[in-house]
């Protein structure tokens, strides 16, 4: 359950900075598929959803994606409906078996990095032969984990964002742009 209702979440959005508009991430995304195409058009990747924040990423890229290569997801959450970060709970994947394969996962947000490094290193444990990161927008933060992001899309200031399918306290992930809560909602 959320501690806002829908209405609050309305509020919010309402009330928000646009970071970047929905054509500024459109482009951003257009630069991570080409980018992403040089690199694994012929490595026969499964590239892996990251739930659920990369959900619309992911689902974004598969299309500007024209080369042959499998699905899979994983949900795997250190959040939760809390605000902060504990410990990594897995809730669901990974499901298709990763030895010998180039892995891509997709994300929405680098953060703090211990979510995406726990994922990789499971990826690394299970036996892919490479793991690739994708994330749609990079925090500009200290990093708890160091995580090497090999296609980025755009870069955010270390504030609460929201959009293309990042949370914000469960709502949302469907606004038009990448947002960051009001300076003034934070006081």
């Amino acid at each position: 359950m959320s501690s806002i209702s829908a209405l609050q979440a309305w509020q919010v959005l309402q009330q928000a900075d646009r970071l970047y508009s929905p054509e500024t991430v459109e482009t951003a995304l257009d630069t991570m598929a080409a980018a992403i195409v040089r690199e694994l058009a012929d490595r026969d990747p499964l590239l892996v959803c990251v739930m659920t924040g990369g959900v619309v990423p992911f689902g974004k890229l598969l299309p500007r994606l024209q080369f042959p290569f499998q699905i899979d997801y994983v949900h795997a959450t250190r959040y939760g409906h809390r605000l902060h970060g504990e410990s990594l709970e897995w809730i669901s994947g990974p499901h298709k078996d990763p030895r010998g394969r180039v892995v891509l996962l997709v994300d929405d947000i680098l953060d703090e990095g211990a979510t995406l490094a726990a994922i990789e290193t499971r990826y690394r444990q299970d036996g892919a032969s490479a793991v690739y990161k994708a994330v749609l927008v990079v925090k500009e933060r200290a990093r708890t984990h160091d995580v090497k992001v090999e296609f980025a899309g755009l870069r955010v200031p270390d504030r609460y964002i929201f959009g293309y399918g990042m949370d914000y306290k469960g709502y949302l992930r469907n606004a038009p742009g990448i947002f960051a809560e009001a300076e003034a909602a934070k006081k």
